[in-house]
């Protein structure tokens, strides 16, 4: 899959609003835009998306969620789910949009706005990152990372089983063990990015908890994504890809532990000021190492999100790193962040499920998404010899799949692989078992022991 094809991922789905003559007529007018122009229709649409995350969070907030599950939410009601099927001329005017991407509309733009806050996100994630908390429970989290893979994969292998050839959920094209790698891989996912959002607005970022999830995440999904690069190797009969992108995956963890992270640390004094504080010359250099990283592994087509959070990992520790976070952060959360919800959002149709056979499916896909991925985490947390109310954080944790597992559902729906059925069932499990992460976490809290809360 090359670049073309990793910007028109999102671009699968076809708009549930018929195509009339008057929103053609829209969409020619956008195309005609010049740059200015552009420009000054994303600064309006910018207003929109930030006012409405906001609204939403303040909703949100008085149940329980915090604001990144407000702008995952904010994304689908400002796509074609809810905004385009209320006002869906008011919705094509304020978001243009042409899934065949051969006009310049919201798209054209919104893509690298969003890929560049989600980046820079899983950056200051990596220099919040703790190494030498990870290596102390290293053993714990590659446990709760085996568990949370083994487990629902083998759910999703026995679900498509089950369904393959039964429902309308693969494409004709796909045979069963496409099938099953790639239901497998979707169970696997674990919302990496939704997940350090999460562990960093509880204040578990450093803890032991909140580390030993980030490490299992970050495996997971690594792990869900070459199974996805070995469903489409198969697909396309190309298995060089896939031997592409998985050695290159441990080519750069390999590099950059031994390599680029002590020369980093042995250069990082030239990149600070007189006075002791992070110069302009040091953020500049940190910013192409994260765009250098971000940029080589989306050429893996694992995509930025662990080329960003690996960048993270490698920054001196100290002013250097503290300095970096408190000038990216900010930006990165409050004003790019919340553009990656969105332009999932407007990808997004979860209102295609019009038969009690694929509700049943539905329901089948969440339990045994739950089943495989929060209880499977907890007893191996468990068994590691955290306590029992960490161990049942961690399987809440782990079980939220966020927008990560949108990502790759809908590389399977561009790809042919799956059909819109089972992508409107797999968004819906993601959206649900991340509403249930913060509650559940909430309720659980005030039992964690004090040493939890400690690195």
């Amino acid at each position: 899959m090359n670049r073309r094809e990793v910007h028109g991922v999102h671009s699968a789905l076809p708009h549930p609003v018929e195509q009339t003559a008057a929103r053609n007529s829209e969409r020619s007018e956008f195309a005609a835009m010049n740059n200015v122009q552009l420009a000054v229709h994303f600064f309006f649409q910018l207003a929109i998306i930030l006012t409405a995350c906001r609204i939403v969070g303040l909703l949100a907030a008085r149940l329980g969620q915090p604001q990144v599950v407000a702008e995952m939410i904010t994304g689908v009601l400002l796509g074609p789910s809810l905004f385009g099927a209320l006002a869906p001329q008011w919705q094509q005017a304020i978001f243009p949009w042409n899934p065949s991407q051969t006009a310049r509309d919201t798209q054209s733009y919104l893509f690298p706005a969003s890929q560049l806050g989600l980046a820079l996100y899983m950056f200051v994630v990596g220099v919040e990152f703790r190494p030498e908390v990870f290596s102390k429970y290293a053993r714990t989290s590659v446990a709760v990372s085996l568990a949370g893979m083994v487990a629902p994969f083998a759910l999703g292998v026995l679900l498509a089983a089950g369904l393959y050839g039964r429902a309308p959920l693969f494409t004709e094209k796909v045979g069963y063990w496409e099938a099953a790698l790639f239901l497998g891989a979707s169970m696997c996912i674990t919302a990496f990015p939704m997940l350090a959002r999460i562990i960093h607005y509880k204040g578990l970022a450093g803890t032991r908890m909140g580390t030993v999830a980030i490490g299992a995440g970050a495996i997971d999904d690594i792990s869900a994504w070459c199974m996805l690069a070995l469903v489409l190797a198969s697909f396309e009969k190309n298995w060089i890809h896939a031997v592409w992108s998985i050695g290159g995956a441990a080519g750069l963890v390999v590099l950059g532990w031994l390599a680029i992270r002590p020369l980093l640390q042995r250069w990082h004094g030239k990149f600070l000021s007189p006075d002791g504080s992070l110069s302009e010359s040091g953020l500049a250099m940190a910013m192409v190492v994260l765009c250098l990283a971000a940029w080589y592994t989306d050429r893996l087509d694992l995509h930025a999100v662990f080329g960003a959070f690996l960048a993270g990992t490698w920054m001196p520790r100290g002013v250097f790193a503290d300095q970096v976070k408190s000038k990216v952060q900010p930006l990165a959360v409050t004003l790019l962040l919340p553009l990656f919800f969105t332009y999932s959002g407007l990808n997004t149709q979860i209102l295609s499920l019009g038969s009690v056979q694929l509700w049943l499916v539905f329901l089948a896909v969440l339990l045994a998404a739950i089943a495989g991925k929060g209880l499977a985490c907890w007893g191996a947390a468990r068994l590691s010899g955290l306590s029992h109310p960490e161990a049942i954080g961690i399987g809440v944790l782990m079980n939220a799949r966020g927008l990560m597992e949108l990502i790759i559902i809908n590389i399977g729906l561009q790809k042919g692989v799956i059909t819109k059925e089972l992508f409107a069932i797999l968004v819906l499990m993601a959206i649900f078992t991340t509403l249930m992460a913060s509650p559940l976490f909430d309720r659980l809290e005030s039992r964690l022991p004090q040493d939890a809360k400690r690195a």
